[in-house]
């Protein structure tokens, strides 16, 4: 541990949050952590090399800047504001970075219930999957002022690079339309897969033609092939966050009065697969929903070379 860092507390320390706590352990700072699971908290404790809390107030106690990587607003909302929680236990100047994907407006309200305590909220969400969290090149969103982030800075970019976008909350408005994004393009690349493959193309040629052409994508470039084709499906984020996040952007182009109809069928597709798959499903399985409706199933090519149907 190097001296005169900040103590940093890290709540969440499920697919994501282990590995980018642990980008952070690795810089030298002192590190201490918690999640719902006790167990999961002492095990990620002992391979960290961190302190193991016993509460969010135990844990803000013992430090100065508090991350939080858990699953959605709501439960952000109870780990810092429950008598027990974040709030109760950091010292005035106190920084909070609230790494979910949350909801704008209740970070909005999050951050101005931590001003009124002496302490200050940015939202700082994060892209780039497992395989980013772990080898710390997260594409990581900042919404905020300037002296804090500018404090928050270096714990952050162990972690990844890091992107301004304006005042609190702009960061999670934007990581819900960076998903938006990536989830319609998820969508036409299987469906694209699926005519080809009906028309006798092999799906593993096509995403190799894709990746060197204008129909590439991040789903071309680092899911079809690895978890599709593979019929893995384990990409490390899953379908239930991807519908949850598809509903903050259509909040937010509600909240704007901004017609979106592609974006609203998009996100009914998506929320029709979570119904279809149930829940604790990988977000790439979603190309087993289209693989249902379409009546065909994707896979690799066979040793001979021709393309299964």
């Amino acid at each position: 541990m190097q001296e005169n860092l900040p103590r940093i507390g890290f709540i969440g320390l499920g697919a994501m949050g282990k590995p980018m706590a642990r980008c952070i352990a690795n810089a030298g700072y002192s590190l201490t952590v918690l999640d719902a699971d006790m167990q999961l908290t002492e095990n990620a404790a002992q391979d960290l090399q961190a302190a193991a809390a016993s509460s969010a107030s135990a844990l803000a106690q013992d430090s100065d800047i508090v991350v939080t990587m858990l699953p959605n607003s709501a439960i952000v909302s109870e780990v810092l504001s429950r008598p027990n929680g974040v709030f109760a236990g950091l010292t005035k100047g106190g920084l909070i970075l609230e790494m979910s994907s949350g909801v704008p407006d209740m970070t909005k309200e999050l951050a101005a219930t931590a001003e009124r305590a002496g302490l200050v909220l940015l939202d700082a969400p994060v892209s780039g999957g497992v395989p980013r969290a772990r080898t710390g090149e997260l594409a990581i969103m900042v919404g905020g002022e300037d002296t804090p982030f500018e404090g928050a800075r270096a714990v952050l970019e162990t972690m990844g690079t890091v992107m301004r976008t304006g005042p609190v909350g702009s960061a999670h408005a934007m990581k819900a339309l960076n998903n938006l994004v990536s989830a319609g393009g998820f969508l036409i690349g299987v469906e694209a897969l699926l005519i080809g493959s009906r028309f006798g193309l092999d799906p593993s040629v096509m995403v190799d033609v894709l990746n060197a052409s204008t129909g590439m994508n991040n789903s071309t470039q680092k899911k079809f092939k690895q978890y599709v084709l593979s019929r893995k499906f384990d990409a490390g984020f899953g379908l239930d966050l991807m519908v949850k996040d598809l509903g903050i952007a259509l909040g937010v182009a509600e909240t704007t009065e901004t017609a979106a109809p592609l974006a609203g069928l998009c996100r009914e597709i998506w929320r029709g697969a979570q119904k279809y798959l149930g829940p604790g499903q990988d977000h790439t399985a979603m190309a087993q929903f289209c693989e249902m409706m379409a009546g065909s199933v994707l896979e690799d090519s066979d040793e001979r070379g021709n393309a299964k149907k």
